[in-house]
């Protein structure tokens, strides 16, 4: 089999690699920093200054409490939040994130746009990535808003809220999938993939594998990346097909099945139990939290004067942190094991192991992928084995042999 690079492809993917992987190594650490130096020096002035900010607004909006429509939305956020006062814990919440956000924003600017930009990744402009980023510190704002007067304001005023709050959260979990087909759509515009004989194929080796979806959408990710991807997304009767206009650009349709096919095999997972799991350490996860704001109570950490007062907020992002960074070697290891056997679905599948070494070739070469990453990288949190691994796992295309007397057929995949 020739090799996936050339020499001289192998060094650029390497050099490519090689600050995403200083960045893997150093990040949580810099996340930590800023988070120390936030609960040691900054609660303090950040709560005083949305105290202020809090008080200004309110003078000058004071007509809003008697207004016909606004005093009621007023009134509603006084009783969600038991007292006066949520006006501060929303500004402190979000100048705690914006803080965060600020931080990180030389480190964002360079990896996710000169980075990408140097090695030809990237097909954003300085407009539209603006745009993208602001987009995501919007969405990452309402999430935050949603959990102070969710988890805060329950918590002031039920005391077993973390049943309250965890048991809905965790059914909403086991369902939220069926919400993916629409996620994406907030950056990218979808269109359905025409009519013919890629689409064609698609819903017939759908049918041989005996997955029903509502339909194949082609995502126009070619605005920002130059990266091939395909997903399945939703599931019951949102089940999606996506696949990004790249990967239709690059493949073949005998390689676009083989695609399609792999990402059929995590159709067949059996999700439910990871599901559960999942919703149980939701659940787990809140009781925690709830017994650190009763400490930090008790304490009077950070000048705090009663349970689930704002100014913990940074302790529970520190929190959040040390669970998934702890747990993220797990979890990786176990969706590595998912993405094997997605790769031995497909093979069975398609029974074409060559089309199917010939996708994994060309995703090596259009996404850059670095074939053996170091051993620390995929431990930490790698996705996906390496592609070396991969491609090594893809059984020989069985030859086919002439009839006595006749000349040998060349090598050809077996159907």
């Amino acid at each position: 089999m020739e090799p996936i690079f050339t020499p001289e492809q192998l060094a650029e993917i390497k050099a490519y690699h090689l600050p995403l992987y200083i960045r893997g190594a150093v990040s949580p650490f810099i996340y930590l920093g800023v988070l120390a130096l936030i609960l040691g020096v900054l609660v303090r002035p950040f709560y005083r200054w949305s105290e202020s900010w809090a008080a200004w607004l309110s003078q000058r909006l004071a007509f809003l409490r008697t207004a016909p429509v606004s005093r009621a939305f007023v009134k509603a956020m006084d009783r969600l939040w038991g007292e006066p006062g949520w006006g501060a814990a929303i500004f402190f919440a979000l100048l705690v994130n914006l803080f965060i956000d600020l931080v990180h924003v030389p480190a964002t600017i360079y990896f996710d746009y000169v980075l990408e930009h140097r090695y030809g990744m990237s097909a954003y402009t300085p407009l539209r990535f603006a745009l993208d980023e602001l987009k995501g510190i919007t969405l990452q704002g309402f999430a935050t808003l949603a959990l102070v007067l969710g988890l805060y304001g329950l918590a002031r005023r039920v005391k077993r809220w973390w049943l309250v709050l965890g048991i809905p959260s965790a059914l909403l979990l086991l369902v939220s999938s069926a919400l993916d087909p629409y996620r994406n759509q907030v950056y990218y515009e979808q269109t359905p993939l025409e009519q013919g004989h890629v689409r064609e194929r698609i819903t017939a080796l759908m049918a041989q594998a005996n997955i029903p979806f509502q339909d194949v959408r082609v995502e126009k990710t070619s605005v920002a990346s130059k990266r091939i991807q395909a997903y399945f997304a939703g599931q019951g009767p949102t089940r999606t097909i996506v696949l990004n206009d790249v990967i239709l650009q690059e493949l073949a349709p005998e390689e676009l099945l083989a695609a399609v096919a792999h990402e059929a095999g995590h159709v067949h997972e059996a999700k439910w139990p990871g599901r559960i799991a999942s919703s149980v350490a939701l659940v787990a996860l809140l009781f925690v939290i709830d017994r650190l704001l009763r400490l930090s109570a008790t304490r009077g950490w950070f000048g705090t004067t009663r349970t689930a007062d704002i100014r913990t907020l940074p302790l529970l992002w520190l929190l959040s942190f040390s669970v998934f960074f702890l747990s993220s070697p797990l979890s990786a290891a176990f969706s590595r094991e998912r993405e094997r056997e997605a790769d031995r679905y497909a093979l069975q599948l398609t029974q074409d192991p060559d089309a199917f070494r010939r996708m994994l070739v060309k995703a090596a070469r259009v996404n850059k992928m670095d074939p053996d990453p170091p051993r620390w990288v995929v431990l930490k949190g790698h996705s996906h084995p390496p592609i070396s691994e991969r491609l090594a796992a893809i059984p020989p295309t069985p030859e086919k042999r002439a009839p006595a007397g006749g000349s040998p057929f060349l090598t050809e995949p077996s159907h």
